[in-house]
């Protein structure tokens, strides 16, 4: 439960139908294994007390009564497991039989739900033996943490045009659990997945959904135990068909109330209307399983990065065709170094030409060499410019440079950030003055991650008249690259991407040592996979330094000592407040995915805002 992570699990117990002495102690037995895998709550599927085929048997008040004697001897089994679960079982209420859930915590009926939407059509036939249940939805809400709130829906109320998790989603529900007897038939468990998942993306909420398996009977029917585990749109956890078992994940229900929060089409919680039953559940620690990615930019499935990184090389050129064709710019002015950034702009800028049907050659490729740049990176940028049969020139600001030190009073031999920092601006001044003698827009290169960390010159390589990598991570970068080397049919173009991938990180402006780099940027500002992921976490989900520091330890604790992340993520931070100023006043760039820096978008910061809140909560971590 602690940084909002409560572990759910959805069991299917093996059943026979209508010998509820069996299927009791398979649940007891679920139940117990779900309790030692640390499961908080728990779903069980639909009338698995009984059976859910047990068809006219429904009718005898023997079967009824048995239920109802072994509802209470699985009360008492669980009386000393710290666990919700809901049980399905037939319930007689207000003289008429429902199809219920029972939720049980520590030996107690927390409530009963009956189910509201009986199917009545092919191989369904509820309301032979069943009385619909409308009643006023159910909130189960946790007092130590408000956010552990959930409700529950039976099978059918998932599959209709409006199913009840939308009310009790409404009425603060962050987990809807579904005690389900879904037969299977071909391809009903692809819909059964869309459903799961696209309702838990729609109500912005963590769902499992229980189904009945083997020990149905199959006079008709088969029963798979399809049970699956969804949070925002995402499947986290799914069985096997025709495997019973348990299933378990962590829904982080701080996130889904952020999102909620964030989300102005969300309604506000309704607060009339619903039943509201509130528990007690001390708040532990919850041992992570569920995948996280330690780079949450880029999609781990390489036909799904593929997609991902061709969609966004075409974002980027749409955007830039747009500003072209508005501004009626004649070229595109683009600083090439050699390494990635200036790369990808590059290749966005051919892409351009190419939607615009107009010549490679009104693209200007600039190469500026001074004190840091190498033969590497020089010979790599000419020979991608052949290559992409854009327009080269190649000026050399070196005695610009120091002809302005002189002007200025700054010796030459003290390379601080004046040195550093008068060689990007001196880059810029070409660029925007070479844009002018040609009618040009200057395309940008800097990245979104170095936009959060403020790893740019102000006024130098931190501007541009569009810039077409501000939405696009430093992880992301790499990978758009190595997409185009991959899918370009040039040989020369391929190997030279390559040579472009291979090379460090680096903005050049220190003297090389022996022809190499003497600059690497992530020895200087930290590993970029780390930034992102801070990055990631920090601004898309508005989570706490400690728990991005729990969740980078968990995804990344393989590659990154403990003490290094907690380096990094300080260092983040300090950057990340310090270099506002220069996001608020970036060029217009275009947004490719779910967190841009942007100020007149998703994020307004002030740039004096103060970090001392998150700065002492970093401090005062323990590791």
């Amino acid at each position: 439960m602690k940084d909002g992570f409560i572990k759910t699990g959805s069991a299917t117990p093996e059943i026979r139908v209508a010998d509820v002495e069996f299927n009791g102690a398979g649940i007891i037995g679920c139940v117990r294994e779900a309790a030692r895998q640390g499961v908080k709550l728990l779903a069980l599927p639909e009338l698995c007390v009984t059976g859910y085929t047990c068809g006219d048997l429904f009718g005898q008040r023997t079967l009824i009564d048995a239920a109802a004697k072994q509802l209470e001897t699985i009360k008492n089994a669980a009386r000393d497991l710290d666990i919700i679960f809901a049980v399905g079982l037939p319930v007689i209420k207000n003289g008429k039989l429902i199809n219920a859930a029972a939720v049980i915590y520590k030996g107690e009926t927390l409530g009963i739900v009956g189910k509201k939407n009986l199917p009545n059509y092919n191989e369904f036939y509820e309301k032979r033996n069943f009385t619909e249940d409308n009643s006023p939805p159910v909130i189960f809400r946790c007092r130590q943490m408000p956010e552990f709130s959930f409700g529950v829906e039976i099978c059918e109320d998932l599959w209709v045009c409006e199913p009840p998790s939308v009310g009790l989603a409404s009425h603060g529900a962050e987990i809807i659990l579904n005690l389900s007897a879904s037969n299977e038939m071909i391809g009903k468990s692809d819909y059964r997945r869309s459903l799961v998942t696209g309702q838990s993306g729609r109500l912005i909420c963590g769902y499992v959904y229980s189904s009945a398996g083997e020990g149905e009977s199959t006079t008709d029917l088969v029963f798979s135990g399809h049970s699956l585990i969804a949070e925002n749109g995402v499947l986290l956890s799914e069985t096997e068909l025709f495997r019973n078992g348990l299933i378990t994940s962590e829904i982080d229900v701080k996130r889904l109330a952020f999102e909620r929060g964030k989300n102005t089409a969300f309604p506000a919680y309704e607060r009339e209307g619903a039943e509201i039953v509130e528990f007690d559940m001390e708040i532990a620690e919850t041992r992570l399983t569920r995948y996280i990615s330690g780079m949450p930019f880029v999609p781990s499935d390489n036909g799904d990065r593929s997609k991902r990184c061709g969609e966004i090389l075409l974002m980027q050129s749409s955007g830039l065709k747009k500003r072209l064709s508005h501004t009626g710019s004649k070229t595109m002015v683009i600083g090439i170094s050699g390494g990635l950034d200036s790369c990808l702009a590059l290749l966005v800028a051919v892409k351009t030409a190419d939607l615009l049907n107009r010549p490679r050659t009104d693209i200007i490729a600039v190469t500026m060499p001074c004190f840091g740049t190498t033969e590497r990176t020089k010979s790599n940028a000419v020979k991608l410019c052949e290559a992409l049969g854009v327009t080269l020139r190649e000026v050399d600001i070196t005695k610009s440079v120091l002809r302005h030190f002189e002007d200025i009073g700054h010796d030459p031999e003290n390379r601080n950030v004046v040195y550093e920092n008068g060689q990007a601006r001196e880059r810029t001044l070409v660029l925007m003055d070479i844009a002018n003698e040609t009618g040009g827009l200057v395309v940008g290169t800097g990245d979104l991650s170095e936009l959060a960390l403020g790893w740019a010159t102000y006024n130098g390589d931190h501007m541009s008249m569009y810039g077409v990598n501000g939405g696009v991570p430093k992880t992301l970068v790499r990978h758009i690259v190595k997409f185009y080397a991959d899918t370009c049919v040039s040989e020369d173009l391929k190997q030279t991407l390559y040579d472009i991938l291979d090379t460090p990180v680096s903005p050049e402006l220190l003297p090389a040592e022996d022809g190499k780099i003497s600059q690497i940027t992530e020895d200087l500002v930290g590993p970029y996979e780390l930034h992102d992921f801070f990055l990631y976490y920090a601004v898309r989900w508005g989570f706490s330094p400690k728990k991005i520091f729990r969740l980078a330890l968990y995804a990344l604790g393989d590659k990154y000592k403990k003490e290094e992340i907690l380096k990094w993520l300080k260092n983040f931070y300090r950057r990340f407040f310090s270099q506002q100023f220069k996001r608020s006043c970036l060029p217009d760039s275009p947004k490719v995915g779910s967190v841009t820096l942007s100020p007149r978008g998703d994020w307004r910061m002030p740039s004096d805002a103060a970090q001392s809140v998150w700065s002492r909560e970093l401090e005062n971590m323990e590791i």
